[in-house]
């Protein structure tokens, strides 16, 4: 959307959260700093790790964030909120800081991909939107990433706009699957708006138009004979589809000296078309005329096409990515890790549940990921509190927060730090990376993770552990039911 035209999204919040912050400000609990976590509880789809996404968006929001008259007259209009908390949120902006772990990164359950320090209504009206804005391209760039691992190094574009739930799901859906790996999108304005390559060639209705097959692929050819991709399967791919793209291709692409051509796909059985298809090209002498192929894709379906031999150069994948249709919900989740006491010293906080899941890891945290210094793979995530230091010069005992009788000792490691800060005193203090740089990183962070971590199904399971510090606090917590 361009600039000019920026909906104002303070009001994108949870109801809760004005009655919530209207409530701290009438009992004084207004000022009082207190720090969110936000993090997630299961990989979509059974999968090893999802793709950290959205953090651009996040910021933006933040820098904008402010009520307008009209947002006041509403709020006044519903006849719950004091005039003293109108008058407070009349002059609204954020001042707390934000932690986040870059996106592009790949993340794993129960640990904070992004971190809240800010005064307690700040940090409680901003959930809904950094939720959100995680959950929605998280979920796309992890889905996508799927999809891009299972087409071994094959071009992916993105091709669901027409079945995203809504504009927003529609570009920020292709910039976030442009994160996690694919080339480009159908969606004219996602590249206009964030650069992410858009492309594309016909539909069948253009075939449909012509008098015959034939004249609508030589039309095509001579319109764009740099970008002549025909679309085969209208009528009878292996009949009429491939031999009119071939007879295109000689008569007006060949005379031009133009090698570089494509058919595309849309229905029928893949691996046997596509080797017919593939076939017919080569003898034809168009060795290099690239077969693209789409129609209801997946990870698992491309998987099992390319081992059954089809021969293809090129996916686009629509519905099944762009709603992420196998799983789609991220189930991201905002909850209050400690409260700050005007002396600066830091209380832990912990929701407890009969659903050992949803316990929730206390306090305010620094998050390492460990780096075998042999292999310059990932070997587990560590989770410590915030005045830790973690010495990666000899050996490490960390603790599962799942089993207390299940530890590791890690050594020959190099730990890094995965979130930066965003916002410090409500002030922009991060560069947003180019999107082809964010994609870039995700691909080179993803290529350190160990194969096992990364199979489709029943990958194995990366830890994301405790310091003795850490795990010795929730322990505690959990003994007094949240007391401390």
């Amino acid at each position: 959307m361009a600039n000019d035209q920026k909906l104002n999204l303070t009001m994108l919040c949870d109801f809760y959260e004005l009655t919530m912050g209207n409530g701290y400000f009438e009992k004084g609990y207004g000022d009082r700093i207190c720090y969110f976590d936000v993090f997630f509880r299961q990989c979509p789809d059974g999968g090893g790790f999802a793709i950290a996404a959205g953090l651009e968006q996040i910021v933006d929001y933040i820098q904008n964030l402010h009520f307008t008259p009209e947002d006041i007259e509403y709020l006044r209009g519903r006849k719950l909120f004091s005039e003293d908390f109108l008058a407070y949120l009349a002059d609204f902006h954020f001042t707390g800081d934000i932690w986040a772990v870059p996106e592009g990164t790949p993340i794993f359950p129960k640990e904070p991909i992004l971190t809240v320090r800010a005064p307690a209504i700040e940090a409680q009206l901003i959930e809904t939107f950094l939720l959100l804005s995680v959950n929605h391209q998280s979920l796309i760039a992890t889905k996508a990433n799927r999809v891009v691992r299972a087409a071994q190094g094959r071009t992916v574009l993105e091709f669901g706009s027409r079945r995203a739930q809504g504009a927003d799901a529609a570009i920020l859906g292709a910039r976030a699957a442009y994160i996690g790996g694919c080339n480009g999108t159908a969606c004219t304005i996602s590249d206009q708006l964030y650069g992410v390559y858009a492309g594309g060639t016909m539909a069948h209705a253009w075939v449909q138009m012509f008098d015959s097959e034939y004249e609508a692929f030589k039309a095509y050819c001579q319109l764009y004979p740099h970008n002549a991709t025909l679309l085969v399967d209208t009528y009878n791919t292996l009949r009429s589809g491939v031999p009119n793209a071939i007879r295109a291709f000689n008569e007006v692409l060949k005379p031009l000296g133009i090698e570089d051509c494509g058919i595309r796909l849309d229905s029928g059985d893949m691996t046997y078309l596509t080797c017919q298809a593939r076939k017919m090209l080569d003898e034809a002498g168009w060795t290099k005329c690239k077969i693209s192929v789409s129609n209801s894709l997946d990870e698992y379906i491309i998987q099992d096409i390319l081992r059954q031999g089809a021969k293809i150069d090129m996916f686009g994948v629509g519905e099944r990515l762009i709603t992420a249709r196998s799983e789609p919900v991220f189930g991201g989740v905002y909850k209050l890790a400690a409260v700050e006491k005007p002396d600066g010293s830091i209380v832990p906080k912990i929701k407890i549940s009969e659903n050992v899941g949803k316990i929730t890891n206390p306090h305010f945290k620094k998050l390492y990921r460990f780096f075998g210094k042999d292999t310059g793979k990932a070997i587990a995530d560590y989770l410590c509190v915030y005045d830790e230091r973690v010495d990666d010069s000899g050996e490490l005992e960390i603790f599962d927060p799942e089993a207390t009788w299940k530890r590791k000792t890690v050594y020959n490691f190099e730990a890094k730090e995965l979130q930066v800060p965003i916002f410090q005193g409500g002030k922009l203090v991060y560069r947003c990376p180019s999107l082809e740089e964010i994609r870039a990183y995700c691909l080179s962070q993803v290529d350190k993770l160990w194969d096992e971590v990364k199979r489709f199904d029943n990958p194995q399971t990366y830890y994301v552990d405790l310091s003795q510090k850490l795990w010795d606090i929730r322990d505690q917590l959990l003994k007094s039911n949240g007391k401390g």
